[in-house]
Order: C-alpha cells, then structure tokens, then sequence
C-alpha cells in the first residue's frame, strides 16, 4: 500500500503522520505538495492537521482550491481512502466530500487535551480494527472543532450509520462535559456515503506510540490497512 500524505502552506502534523505510517507501520508514504494533482499512484490519502493558508477567510476554505484536491477527489472517487485530521477535516467539508462545517469550539478557547473517543460504527475501512463502542484515547488540537449540520444531515448520519466517532467519557458516556467543543451530538469524526472518507477533529497520529502517552490510535490507521489488503485479494 502507498500513502500521499497532503502538505499545504501552514500544516504541521505531516510529519507526525508520515513517521507513524513510516516507521511505526512500515508502511510506503510520501510527502505530497498541495500543487501535485496526481494521486494516481496511491492507495490512501491523508489531510493533515494544521493551518493551511494561516486559516484566512475560514478554515480550509482556501486549501480546498489547491490542486491536490482534484487528486483527492478523484482517489475517493476511485475507492480509495482518504482520512482528513483535524485542519484536514474542515477541508474536506469545505471541498464537499464531507457534509457539515467546523466552527468555533462553543467555549471560544483554542483547546489541546486528550480527549476519549466512542467507535460508533466497526463498518468502515477505518474503524474494522475496533469493537463497537470501543473507546479511544485520542488528542485534539485546535480553536474550530464544533461540529454543526443542519437537521437533515444529521438525521442521515445517523440513519446511515455514517458518525464514526463520538466524545464520551473514559467508561464510553456521552456528557456535555466530555464535549470539548461544543459539537451536535458530541460528533467527532463522520464517514462520507460511500464510507471510503473520514473526517476527524481528534489526532490519532498523536496518539500511536506508548512514548507519547498511548496506542489508541493505531486502531485507525490499522484498520485502514486491513481494508486496503482485503481490497486486493
């Protein structure tokens, strides 16, 4: 398997995720300027945390111009899997391959703790790796993570059963105190209607080595793996 990992003006997590795909997974990964429309030769695409373009205008509202994303969306389109972290999830939404927008987290601080996690669905590329209602220690990192969508869309996630994610407690509740950002129904990551997309405010690449205070994250880049492998059987 072969990974593009997105760099646009302003990220900072490419390299966290590059040398968790690299040298914790041993896995085959470049570095991919936002200039570079060819994605042909990858099976996975990776939107990294950040500020691409100093988040001018409104996070991920520039970036979703680069010509990378052509490339993005044409490897979605193709079936392969594309996971946007954090800036690379407000990008997504911004570029349409995601429903929904990030706006400002409800408390107006720019929050970066550890937050935990619900697997709400195992019925995904990036989520087979986990049990249902499995819950992950994963870190979050920014100032725009509320996640909002009108009432509609989220009837359809839900009814979907597209909401990867949702932020609880360490025993797996859900409570407005385990709500860092303000976000509807505690969302914290959506899969998009072919599921082959997701999008997530929390960053597992922070959290895939026991030196940096946990594995949580792993479950998702393996079962991104997993899926990729059984695709070519």
């Amino acid at each position: 398997m072969k990974w593009a990992v997105i760099v646009f003006p302003g990220t900072w997590s490419e390299h966290d995720c590059h040398h968790v795909l690299t040298a914790r997974l041993e896995q085959r990964a470049d570095l991919v300027w936002h200039k570079d429309a060819d994605l042909s030769g990858y099976d996975a695409a990776v939107l990294p945390g950040g500020f691409s373009y100093g988040d001018y205008l409104r996070t991920g509202a520039i970036a979703r111009f680069s010509p990378v994303m052509e490339g993005v969306a044409r490897l979605a389109e193709r079936g392969g899997l594309v996971i946007g972290i954090c800036n690379g999830f407000q990008i997504l939404c911004e570029a349409g391959l995601l429903p929904g927008a990030l706006l400002r987290n409800d408390n107006l601080q720019f929050r970066c703790i550890d937050t935990y996690l619900r697997t709400e669905t195992c019925n995904s590329p990036f989520t087979n790796q986990a049990t249902s209602g499995q819950v992950l220690m994963t870190p979050i990192s920014h100032g725009e993570g509320r996640f909002y969508a009108d009432a509609a869309t989220l009837a359809r996630l839900n009814a979907e059963d597209r909401v990867a994610f949702r932020y609880c407690t360490p025993d797996g509740r859900v409570t407005p105190e385990a709500n860092p950002n303000g976000s509807l129904e505690h969302i914290a990551g959506i899969l998009s209607e072919r599921r082959n997309v997701l999008g997530m405010m929390p960053h597992p690449e922070r959290a895939s080595e026991a030196l940096m205070g946990g594995e949580d994250g792993l479950v998702i880049w393996r079962s991104m793996i997993n899926a990729m492998q059984a695709a070519r059987v």
